[in-house]
């Protein structure tokens, strides 16, 4: 087993993979240091000798300011450095990135539609258009479990509390996430319920539905029938047939688009899973394929390194306006824009929110950003993405799926049984939660900390997602769990 790691080669600070003694004597980079007290596992130590008030870096970034100085072997945290974020921050354009070299193109056996879209699976959703309609639409999806055979993967309904009562951007934020979800390709069927009152009812959301296969989209006003119970099943019926009309085909892994999310993090999350996360995004970008980095409060902290990675300054300023954007949406709330690291994350070794967002961001790898999405915003551009999402769990995946995400990456530290329009794969950051909750875990990074390189296991990572997108089923999928929740922004009426 590793018992330390260097991140970056321009860090000054290594991180313990597991407890180290005061006294022990370290190798790194071929130069002997001696630690001169103990260090937790996840947590950092110096390299080098830091001056007070210089920039103290890790992940190749500044993560903060040292507070004293600080001697080579020491341990790095609060007691020692402090954020170097202020409230106002001027941005400039310094372009930094590459493009990744193009590697060979390979298939996933997913489902073409008719509109030509690939889907990873074939469900049948019942999504409801207003909370009013949701104890109906679970009770669908327990009568409709029936239609499940052939190549038909499951019948899941959709509930949420909005589609009335709202106004402005709030309002039209509801109608667009329904509106991509009900167009979502992992879909070969959808019920679209409506109770008839609703503010966002049926009529109104047809024009952000767009074009549609009546085949595949069926509509039903729960107050202009007799029995919606049993019309409802109707419709149902024939989405089944519908639906087990298609079967897999290979399709290439250029038409597949996986959302990036984290949560619960703990001191490895920035160190192995979301590094590994990294690999895999390069990986599919260099296939021609998409992914999407989301929660941008946290990016804070690691935003310039995505900004300079923007391919053009059109997509710079609009980064910066993501990020200011979301800036002002905590001020108007009254809130603090920069929120410490909880307890929990300085327990585990993450000092300021430069340090956690650093962390974050390694999901996002090395490719280059082409394009900057609004949150319910689909995605058009083949590559990375950033969309404007909070950092809640349930929101930024659910997000993630509307904007086009085939599958989503979930890394944690903790572990966490939630679930999200699409398949979503729990990936852990050490070995002892994948042990502990393998019936939530899908996906171990904790071997890194062992004697597993990064980019092998960015490769068996890329591989197993392919096998997801192919119709391997996933924990949380096994379990029958399906979440949605929508960004709530505005007053209720």
């Amino acid at each position: 087993m590793k018992e330390y790691i260097k991140i970056n080669s321009n860090d000054m600070v290594a991180v313990a993979l597991k407890p180290l003694s005061k006294g022990m004597v370290v190798n790194i980079d071929g130069e002997n240091i001696t630690l001169l007290e103990d260090i937790k596992q996840g947590h950092k130590f110096a390299l080098v000798d830091i001056d007070a008030n210089k920039p103290v870096i890790k992940y190749g970034a500044a993560i903060g300011i040292a507070k004293e100085n600080i001697k080579k072997g020491s341990w790095v945290h609060t007691h020692n450095i402090k954020t170097g974020l202020g409230d106002l921050l001027n941005y400039t354009y310094t372009p930094e990135y590459s493009p990744l070299a193009p590697t060979d193109e390979c298939y996933f056996q997913g489902f073409r539609r008719k509109d030509g879209k690939a889907g990873v699976r074939n469900e049948i959703w019942i999504i409801p258009t207003v909370g009013c309609v949701n104890n109906i639409a679970s009770s669908l999806e327990k009568q409709a479990q029936k239609f499940v055979s052939g190549s038909i993967d499951c019948v899941a309904a959709f509930p949420h509390p909005y589609g009335c009562s709202q106004m402005g951007d709030d309002q039209e934020n509801t109608r667009q996430i329904l509106a991509n979800l009900i167009n979502h390709p992992n879909a070969g069927g959808v019920l679209v319920l409506g109770l008839g009152c609703e503010n966002s009812n049926i009529d109104v959301l047809k024009p952000y539905i767009g074009d549609y296969d009546e085949n595949r989209v069926k509509f039903l006003v729960c107050q202009e029938s007799e029995d919606e119970m049993a019309d409802a099943m109707e419709l149902l019926s024939q989405l089944a047939e519908y639906a087990g009309s298609f079967e897999r085909e290979p399709i290439s892994c250029s038409e597949l688009i996986i959302g990036m999310k984290c949560g619960g993090s703990d001191g490895l999350s920035g160190i192995t899973a979301n590094p590994t996360v990294g690999k895999f995004s390069d990986i599919l970008i260099s296939k021609g394929g998409t992914t999407i980095l989301t929660e941008v409060p946290e990016m804070f902290g690691a935003e310039t390194l995505l900004m300079n990675r923007c391919e053009n300054e059109k997509l710079f300023g609009e980064t910066v306006n993501l990020i200011n954007d979301f800036k002002n949406y905590f001020t108007s709330h009254n809130q603090t824009i920069y929120e410490n690291p909880s307890p929990g994350n300085k327990n585990g070794g993450i000092s300021t929110l430069e340090d956690k967002s650093l962390g974050c961001t390694q999901k996002s790898g090395n490719a280059p950003v082409v394009g900057v999405l609004s949150y319910g915003e689909s995605v058009k551009t083949n590559g990375l993405n950033l969309l404007s999402a909070p950092g809640n769990d349930l929101v930024a995946s659910t997000a993630l799926a509307a904007s086009g995400a085939h599958i989503v990456l979930f890394t944690t530290g903790r572990g966490t049984p939630f679930a999200s329009p699409v398949p979503t794969m729990k990936i852990s950051s050490n070995s002892a939660l994948y042990q502990k909750k393998n019936n939530w875990i899908d996906f171990n990074c904790g071997v890194l900390t062992e004697d597993v390189a990064l980019d092998e296991l960015g490769q068996k990572l890329f591989d197993y997602v392919i096998e997801v997108a192919s119709g391997a089923k996933l924990k949380s999928e096994l379990a029958g769990f399906h979440d949605m929740a929508i960004f709530k922004q505005g007053v209720t009426l």
